[in-house]
């Protein structure tokens, strides 16, 4: 029978059978149904982008690391959104277009800002545009001083950008081995965040406003929408 049914009817309508039989539900796709997202900027479009919920609410729990001097790559705005007493508010970026403190690529920042000169730096969304990224995450080390922070954030299951390098999507596992090899010793914390329907709206370029905050508070392992970093720096030598 089962032969027959295969032989006789199309693969969508034996997939369709076999969940009728199993009582497994059948997707409604409607404008789901599509190859192009519903935004071409990550949503930014249609309100604040997926990936933002879970990096807003990671700085917003850090609060309290981001103080004195801090330094975040592009352009301070995370800093002066989510810092306080701050005595510094400088920018490191390859581009000079955004007009940052130091221009340089970070790899190569020796000599450029110098050792041990920051209480805290930001990297949000940075890490997977790290060509150089154990150089980078060394240098960043090399910036903060003894006692102070290093918080970054870098995206899994969201579209890659149009207009730069887009080099390393790992899970939060994948993570912890690239960040445990050069900050061994130090105090090291990596989350992930998000779930298959988060997962699916980034890819998609709905807003983080079009879900309810339990959807995006759901969290599941095997679809993270972004992973965060925070690195404590160690006091000892």
């Amino acid at each position: 029978m089962r032969h027959w049914i295969k032989t006789r009817l199309s693969p969508r309508s034996v997939v369709f059978l076999r969940c009728m039989a199993r009582g497994l539900p059948w997707p409604r796709w409607g404008n789901l149904r599509r190859t192009r997202p519903f935004s071409e900027t990550f949503g930014f479009d249609r309100g604040t982008p997926v990936d933002r919920y879970y990096l807003h609410r990671f700085l917003e729990r850090q609060r309290e690391s981001i103080t004195g001097r801090v330094l975040e790559i592009q352009s301070p705005g995370h800093a002066l959104r989510y810092g306080h007493h701050l005595t510094a508010t400088d920018s490191i970026d390859i581009d000079p277009v955004h007009r940052p403190t130091y221009v340089c690529d970070l790899a190569a920042s020796a000599g450029v800002v110098p050792d041990a000169s920051y209480d805290c730096f930001l990297l949000p969304n940075t890490l997977a545009h790290l060509r150089d990224l154990e150089g980078s995450l060394r240098e960043a080390l090399r910036i903060v001083r003894p006692g102070g922070t290093i918080l970054a954030s870098t995206g899994t299951f969201v579209p890659l950008i149009p207009d730069a390098a887009d080099y390393w999507h790992l899970s939060a596992q994948g993570w912890r081995e690239v960040v445990g090899r050069v900050w061994q010793g130090h105090d090291v914390q990596v989350e992930q965040h998000g779930n298959c329907l988060s997962a699916v709206a980034a890819m998609l370029g709905l807003a983080n406003e079009e879900l309810t905050r339990e959807e995006l508070d759901a969290q599941d392992p095997r679809y993270p929408v972004l992973v965060t970093v925070a690195c404590r720096v160690s006091e000892r030598p």
